[in-house]
């Protein structure tokens, strides 16, 4: 019996020897750790009573835009990389971070599920008229679909500018962040009417230890690349101003203005952001 028991674990030593062993895939010459242990520089604390001034802005930034693309790309993981938005939806259905409904206001009141995230897509369960191949007859049946991130291409900012006299600096602060979604009508056959929706809003403070974890792609030097929090905290990213706090239930510029309208609107309050700096200053 001893002998047998010999004889089957040499049997198994040597099938196990037999076998190829993978080898730990290292895509480059080191193994990333920096970047995924990194954790999001921390921000100056600001008192209520430092603050004499404050402005909320909600401006929109464009990921058509070259200075953008590297929030857009790329559409799928490659080298460990997301873009934003895929990395914000990988987020939220993991539980890493919260959705929020942007379909009645701005301000973070109603948390999503991921379900109710795909919903707010668009990416509803479809019934098809299919034939069924054991009984010959066409029946109805559901079919799930899919979120395409692909069609989100504009990301809206939710920012608040501030003075802060103990500094004697006029400082910004990132409120939130709402993709929002290009689509069109199912008779819009020809693809000639886009339509825009915002899908969700998520709180920027919340999302910012996951936006420090991943890199946007630096075309000028692989090894240093900045990462989402840093592309934010620097402003490395190209937007014009949609909103601004008003009295009129904070509404948008499009409302009262169009076209060159809308658009010299959106430069008088960038101005008025920067020359209220200026103006406090003697030369």
């Amino acid at each position: 019996m001893k002998k047998l028991f010999l004889i089957l674990f040499a049997i198994i030593l040597a099938s196990a020897a037999t076998k190829p062993v993978a080898a730990q895939v290292v895509d480059g010459p080191y193994q990333k750790k920096i970047t995924r242990d990194r954790k999001p520089a921390p921000l100056p604390a600001v008192r209520e009573s430092d603050v004499f001034w404050s402005k909320t802005i909600w401006r929109i930034i464009d990921l058509r835009e070259k200075m953008n693309q590297d929030l857009y790309y790329p559409t799928r993981e490659m080298h460990g990389r997301l873009s934003l938005i895929n990395l914000l939806l990988k987020g939220i259905k993991e539980g890493q971070i919260t959705a929020y409904d942007a379909s009645t206001d701005n301000e973070f009141k109603l948390p999503m599920t991921f379900d109710q995230v795909k919903e707010a897509f668009g990416a509803v369960p479809k019934v098809v008229e299919r034939r069924n191949f054991e009984t010959g007859e066409m029946e109805n049946v559901k079919v799930d679909q899919d979120i395409n991130p692909e069609d989100i291409k504009q990301v809206m900012v939710k920012e608040v500018w501030y003075f802060d006299k103990q500094t004697s600096t006029l400082q910004v602060r990132i409120i939130g962040l709402c993709p929002i979604q290009e689509f069109f009508r199912d008779d819009d056959v020809n693809h000639d009417r886009p339509l825009r929706r915002k899908v969700f809003w998520v709180y920027y403070p919340e999302v910012r230890p996951l936006l420090a974890k991943y890199e946007v792609l630096n075309p000028n030097n692989d090894s240093r690349s900045l990462s989402f929090d840093d592309v934010f905290l620097l402003r490395k990213f190209d937007s014009y101003i949609t909103k601004e706090s008003n009295i009129y239930n904070n509404r948008a510029i499009s409302q009262y203005a169009t076209g060159q309208y809308a658009t010299n609107e959106s430069r008088r309050i960038k101005n008025e952001i920067f020359n209220f700096e200026q103006d406090l200053w003697e030369y």
